[in-house]
């Protein structure tokens, strides 16, 4: 009787393949043990991945064939399997495993069940990768009208460390980190978060985020709504086309052409501006839009107050500093008149040397001359009311630093607070430039002449160019013509003819006369 072999085999290593090329005779009962393999992880998600086993002698057969895993060394099929379904076409055979932990290494083996019991191929080990962090998002406070604080808690890291966190807004819905983004710190906890440089009165989408390895999570959506960030508020009366003269700008009852009162940012309920009223009696309202669309205030039931529906507020003539509480209920205003001065070592700071309001160009203005030395602004005598700047400013800052001169010398001074809560001023010695004096780097000084009230200088002049221009520097000059005078980069002054000149100059008005003696 013709013995026959009962080996299976399924797909074998190449050692076998030579082994079994060697066998050349069949031999009585020859099995090979079963035997398996686990030679690779792959596809390795979060919560899944796929084990490779494969067949190296199958004995007698198996019934079931797998993968076994735990979150402990050397698995079973006591604990984690997945059984292979498919059909082995060759020695090896995938197996995918779900429902894993995220960020968690877990060991694998391939095992096989038939007859004899079960095998379990070499050992693998993985680690599932880690999943977005879980973030919160806290509520707006503290809302104004550029800034806001909210913030949000990182309470768990997904597996992986959490490189940033803070909030990201936008003016849409479902804000990203594309969008604008606070960087509030890294890791776990709770954070605030404060945003700044939004839109009064604008409606933002908040979310927190938490950024690790993984991506970027997302806390829940919040919203808030900006306060008013500046009032631009208008002052209408009888008195503006007296005050304002020569400017079709301004008219009388006509919010848009009318003087204004504004806040800033920081704090826009405090409303200021200053109004010149020209009139012995001037009426007045407050409106709030550049129409008559409302609301409009009036004067209150009680002195200093603002009502919708009350009627004209009535001054006598004054450069008023106006004031309004938008905050208080019902509003509050002040209406203070003022009268400007300068004051400083030059008069040992004993009282202000005045200056006078301008209508024609809406500034205070005044000649004076100072020594080396400091000085300041001052209203009406009183230390209430007075503004200095930074060094090398022209912006006026209220109770700011003393104002700093270094040359000795007749100084025209402006004071401008014809721009609400933008207050600039000029202190300007002025002289003479060009090629008409023999020179463009050296200025011929000119003297103030109180009696005409102009600066003036008396000298000889060739046929060439010149310029006025303010404290010996490019900065500030004048050209154009003598009866049109501009700082705009105006153009050179042309001189014809050789002689001895007399030339003056009114630097508020920006004209000027020339004079051959």
């Amino acid at each position: 009787m013709k013995m026959k072999s009962i080996i299976k085999i399924m797909m074998l290593p190449v050692a076998a393949v030579v082994f079994l090329a060697g066998c050349t005779k069949e031999t009585s009962e020859v099995r090979l043990n079963p035997t398996l393999g686990t030679t690779k992880v792959f596809d390795i998600t979060s919560n899944s991945a796929t084990v490779t086993g494969y067949v190296v002698a199958e004995g007698d057969g198996f019934t079931e064939k797998g993968i076994c895993y735990d979150l402990e060394a050397n698995p079973t099929i006591a604990k984690s399997k997945a059984v292979f379904s498919g059909t082995i076409t060759t020695a090896s055979y995938n197996v995918s495993l779900s429902g894993l932990l995220f960020a968690r290494t877990y060991y694998a083996r391939a095992y096989a069940t038939g007859s004899d019991g079960t095998v379990y191929g070499d050992q693998l080990t993985f680690t599932t990768l880690p999943v977005v962090a879980t973030v919160t998002t806290k509520e707006a406070t503290n809302v104004a009208g550029t800034t806001a604080t909210t913030g949000g808690e990182v309470t768990a890291d997904g597996g992986a460390a959490v490189t940033a966190y803070g909030v990201c807004y936008s003016q849409s819905s479902n804000p990203t980190i594309a969008d604008g983004k606070t960087n509030d710190g890294n890791g776990l906890g709770e954070f605030e978060s404060s945003l700044t440089g939004l839109k009064g009165l604008t409606t933002y989408y908040v979310r927190a985020y938490a950024t690790n390895s993984a991506g970027t999570a997302y806390g829940e959506e919040i919203t808030f709504t900006t306060l008013v960030s500046t009032r631009e508020w208008y002052v209408p009366g009888d008195y503006v086309a007296a005050s304002y003269p020569d400017d079709d700008n301004y008219a009388n009852w006509s919010p848009d052409k009318s003087p204004m009162v504004v806040s800033v940012e920081s704090a826009p309920d405090n409303v200021e501006g200053y109004v010149y009223m020209a009139n012995a009696s001037n009426y007045w309202k407050i409106a709030s839009k550049p129409n008559w669309d409302g609301p409009n205030y009036g004067v209150g039931a009680t002195a200093g107050t603002l009502d919708p529906s009350g009627g004209d507020i009535n001054l006598p003539a004054g450069y008023y500093k106006i004031n309004i509480n938008a905050a208080a209920d019902p509003m509050t205003y002040t209406a203070v008149a003022t009268n400007w001065g300068v004051i400083g070592g030059f008069n040992s700071w004993s009282g202000q040397e005045p200056l006078t309001y301008d209508p024609f160009v809406k500034v205070w203005k005044g000649a004076i001359h100072m020594p080396a030395g400091e000085w300041k602004f001052r209203a009406n005598d009183s230390w209430d009311y007075n503004y200095g700047a930074d060094a090398g400013s022209l912006s006026l800052i209220p109770g700011g630093a003393n104002i700093s001169t270094t040359v000795e010398d007749d100084y025209a001074i402006t004071l401008d607070l014809s721009h609400p809560l933008a207050y600039t001023y000029r202190a300007d010695r002025w002289g003479i430039i060009g090629s008409a004096i023999d020179s463009w780097s050296t200025d011929q000084n000119m003297s103030w002449d109180a009696v005409n009230g102009v600066f003036t200088a008396t000298l000889d002049l060739i046929a060439g160019e010149m310029k006025f221009r303010a404290n010996d520097d490019w900065a500030y000059s004048l050209g154009g013509t003598f009866a049109e005078l501009t700082s705009d980069n105006g153009a050179n002054i042309p001189i014809a003819e050789a002689g001895n000149y007399t030339i003056t100059l009114d630097p508020w008005a920006m004209v000027g006369t020339i004079t051959k003696n």
